[in-house]
């Protein structure tokens, strides 16, 4: 574990609390017992004792190291990951060469859903450390959320060896290696999903989701249906169902789908960001804009979440509300061209011609330079997987 390795790298070793002299022995004493007692805090899940501890160490030194790290590592188990980064960053600051620092900083990022943020540092720790595991299995999930499958592949291929009995990697090396053209390595990850999952319920959900990265839709169904007679409270089946279904074009479908597993699991915001998506397609804006709304009380950086909410504000010209939806959309993605066209929108129609004209500017440049990944995920071009997004045991 990432966190056992930073108290092992930075804390263990004895204590490091530069500025604080030799001489001063009371000084010292005290730190160290406090650097102790903050441990054995930590380790018995103490953690606002443990903060507490830490943050004297940081008081008398300010520069220290290590106490910054556990304040991290605090921050993580809170899955408080904003703090969490800045923690991480101060250190690495002071401590650039620990690679467990840039580690936990790229797992920070990772977790708040950065995953072309998080991919430098994972990538400086498998240069300094080719042999990290986690590092290069983080690496290449984000490589493939970025839809850079090849590097994906790349990333995760040296993996196999260690990795061959893990259903999730093979699933995720078999969606890279097929973007990526190499149809015999995908070939190869599917016969060994198959092989190891036995024909289980899982299996059958990896195999049809990995049908669905392929856009065979009909062999994703059918693998789909295998797991939901197998086991039809598998988590995160019915939701690959309503992304099948609607990217069938059956609505109605996928609205159940969703809907059944957001029973299942409740906690998951993408259930409700997709139900909201669908349920403004059919024309059903209340119950979309709840549906929004309970997705971003689980996850506030879902973008797709807003730019619903901007779109149905827009349609009722409640323009305020558009904008500040609108404007948490841009935070999410400010490279969204289609947040500064619905922007242009309503300036234009509120008489911001300036303004309005602008934004469009802004969208001609952004249409030529990027790919919009909002409008992608709302069109149902591309999905999020859960399952992936989770970090890698």
């Amino acid at each position: 574990m990432v966190l056992a390795l930073l108290l092992l790298l930075i804390c263990s070793r004895g204590i490091n609390l530069p500025g604080v002299t030799t001489q001063n022995t009371r000084v010292e004493t005290i730190l160290r017992r406090d650097y102790e007692a903050g441990e054995r805090a930590l380790q018995q899940g103490d953690l606002a004792t443990a903060r507490n501890y830490f943050l004297h160490v940081l008081q008398v030194a300010p520069q220290d190291v290590g106490s910054r790290v556990n304040l991290g590592v605090i921050a993580m188990r809170q899955k408080n990951w904003p703090l969490a980064l800045r923690y991480f960053q101060q250190a690495e600051g002071l401590a650039p060469q620990v690679t467990g620092i840039r580690l936990n900083i790229g797992l920070a990022r990772y977790r708040q859903g950065e995953y072309a943020e998080a991919i430098p540092a994972f990538e400086s720790v498998v240069r300094d450390q080719p042999d990290s595991t986690q590092a290069r299995r983080l690496l290449g999930l984000c490589y493939l959320f970025e839809e850079r499958y090849a590097e994906a592949a790349k990333a995760l291929e040296p993996l196999w060896p260690a990795s061959n009995r893990d259903l999730s990697y093979l699933y995720s090396l078999a969606v890279a290696a097929g973007n990526a053209g190499r149809h015999d390595l995908e070939q190869r990850s599917l016969a060994r999903l198959l092989e190891v999952g036995q024909n289980s319920p899982l299996v059958h959900l990896l195999v049809g989701k990995a049908y669905l990265a392929r856009e065979d839709y009909d062999q994703a169904l059918s693998e789909l249906r295998v797991a939901v007679k197998a086991d039809p409270k598998l988590p995160l089946l019915h939701y690959t169902l309503g992304v099948v279904e609607r990217r069938k074009g059956d609505l109605e479908k996928a609205l159940s789908e969703f809907r059944e597993d957001a029973a299942i699991e409740p906690d998951v915001a993408y259930n409700y960001d997709q139900l909201g998506t669908v349920s403004y397609l059919l024309r059903q804006n209340r119950a979309a804009e709840a549906y929004f709304r309970e997705a971003l009380k689980r996850d506030r950086k879902l973008g797709t979440s807003w730019f619903g909410l901007a779109k149905i504000y827009k349609q009722e010209k409640q323009y305020s509300r558009a904008l500040a939806a609108l404007g948490e959309a841009g935070s999410i993605d400010a490279n969204s061209a289609s947040v500064h066209y619905l922007r242009a929108q309503i300036l234009g129609e509120t008489g911001h011609k300036g303004e309005a004209e602008a934004e469009m500017a802004v969208v001609r440049h952004l249409k030529i330079a990027n790919v919009d990944k909002i409008e992608r995920e709302v069109s149902g071009a591309t999905y999020r997987d859960p399952q992936l997004a989770s970090e890698p045991k």
